[in-house]
């Protein structure tokens, strides 16, 4: 998810997408473990949307970032 569609999102929409991002990283982690992921590159993706999500959280000021 770019920048600019995060930036777009309400509060609650970015809540609801963050807890989405934390189980996709939880999902890629136990597939990378189990050797079933051909494609290691999700994990840095995963890593980074959440990072964006955080950002833009932070820089409304919102509580729980």
């Amino acid at each position: 998810m770019d920048i600019l569609a995060i930036r777009n999102l309400t509060d609650e929409q970015l809540s609801a997408e963050l807890d989405s991002s934390m189980r996709e990283l939880m999902n890629v982690r136990f597939r990378l473990s189990t050797r079933q992921m051909d494609n290691s590159q999700e994990l840095r993706k995963a890593r980074k949307t959440i990072a964006r999500l955080k950002t833009v959280m932070s820089e409304r000021g919102m509580v729980g970032v």
